[in-house]
């Protein structure tokens, strides 16, 4: 199978759609098919397979959104695009901006057959703007998401049925999707790991997301401001972004100790993880969480955010695993609640190790292929 990827900007595997996407292409290399890459990455140049547009601009406000998430819109050349597809059995699409819509367009004059995952929620725009909470600014985003590039698709990737339901039942449509998780990579289990001395005696808890705003790490720090035990607690934020500096503003104003915060590597999370007490998981807003999956994949206890936006609430065995969405201290309360029960606690990671089997990462890929081979049969 030849398949081409139309991928924006792909950069370090620091968040989730860089992730899934690489996840993708080495499990179809795998498998022995001839994968080709489009996107804006220059350091990528003449790198065998891969087909590099420029980027371009918005306007000073889009433009500023978009460097303090640290991504990129790639500028749809027509030429990079067509010499990439020219081939394609199928052609899948990662997000739905300018470059793949173009590519959309391209490949169904070919009669190629397009797939797209589904990875962007409308709050990760509306939020940057003060409009999260506008539905009609959400709506709008969907519905231009759906008009330009999901209606045309023989088949879409919902990392969730959360993010299905909320999509098709936003635009009104149904849609050919495909329900199945971006999986959890083999190196996520649970293994002995050393944790460091200065941790000996604290209570370690761990948010893996970036430092932006909806991913709502401030409700943590004031959680644990108000949590019995704040001296004991230790917060670790696995990752990196805008928010660094308030951060650790806001740490030093709520007395806690100071968040570790720090980029790790996929190797160096796994032994991260596997010295933690609790995950906590904040976020408002989430497709799947593949961060939670990975900590939850280890055996910790996670206590995850009750929103209506996000998918992760369905992480939760019971109400314990759960908090009412941005409300500090039901979260507090429930840190408090795992830290005095260890056996319960201990009893919880048995049964999330067991829960966890269900997304192994290598049966994910295998299903998403399948839908790939499935739309190129019915195109």
């Amino acid at each position: 199978m030849k398949v081409t990827i139309i991928a924006d900007v792909l950069g370090e595997e620091n968040n989730g759609t860089t992730t899934a996407c690489m996840n993708l292409v080495r499990y179809l290399q795998d498998c022995g098919d001839e994968v080709k890459i489009v996107c804006c990455d220059a350091d990528k140049k003449g790198w065998e397979n891969y087909y590099i547009v420029k980027t371009f601009s918005m306007g000073p406000l889009i433009n500023k959104i978009i460097e303090r998430n640290n991504v990129a819109l790639a500028n749809p050349e027509t030429a990079v695009i067509e010499e990439a597809i020219k081939d394609a059995d199928i052609v899948h699409i990662m997000m739905p901006f300018a470059l793949g819509r173009k590519a959309v367009k391209l490949a169904k004059k070919r009669n190629i057959p397009v797939t797209s995952g589904f990875h962007v929620q409308a709050e990760n725009f509306t939020s940057h703007i003060g409009m999260m909470n506008f539905g009609l600014a959400n709506y709008v985003t969907y519905m231009t998401f759906y008009e330009t590039v999901y209606k045309k698709m023989n088949g879409i990737h919902y990392p969730t049925q959360f993010i299905r339901d909320l999509f098709e039942n936003t635009v009104r449509h149904k849609t050919n999707g495909y329900v199945i998780s971006n999986g959890v990579h083999d190196r996520f289990k649970k293994k002995k790991s050393v944790r460091p001395e200065e941790l000996k005696d604290k209570f370690v808890i761990l948010f893996t997301g970036r430092y932006s705003r909806e991913k709502s790490h401030h409700i943590l720090i004031k959680a644990v401001a108000k949590s019995k035990y704040k001296d004991k607690i230790q917060l670790i934020f696995a990752g990196q972004g805008p928010n660094y500096n308030a951060l650790r503003k806001l740490s030093i104003k709520k007395n806690i100790n100071m968040p570790i915060m720090k980029f790790f590597d996929k190797d160096e999370l796994a032994k991260v993880i596997n010295y933690c007490d609790l995950y906590c998981h904040p976020a408002e807003i989430e497709i799947e969480a593949i961060a939670c999956l990975e900590a939850i994949s280890c055996g910790i206890v996670p206590v995850i955010a009750n929103s209506k936006r996000c998918a992760t609430k369905a992480f939760a065995i019971d109400e314990k695993n759960l908090f009412k969405c941005n409300d500090t201290q039901d979260l507090a309360d429930k840190i408090d609640y795992w830290i005095e029960h260890p056996e319960e606690r201990k009893q919880r990671s048995k049964e999330y190790l067991s829960y966890t089997k269900q997304f192994n990462q290598t049966e994910c890929m295998k299903k998403m292929r399948l839908m790939m081979e499935e739309c190129i049969r019915n195109n």
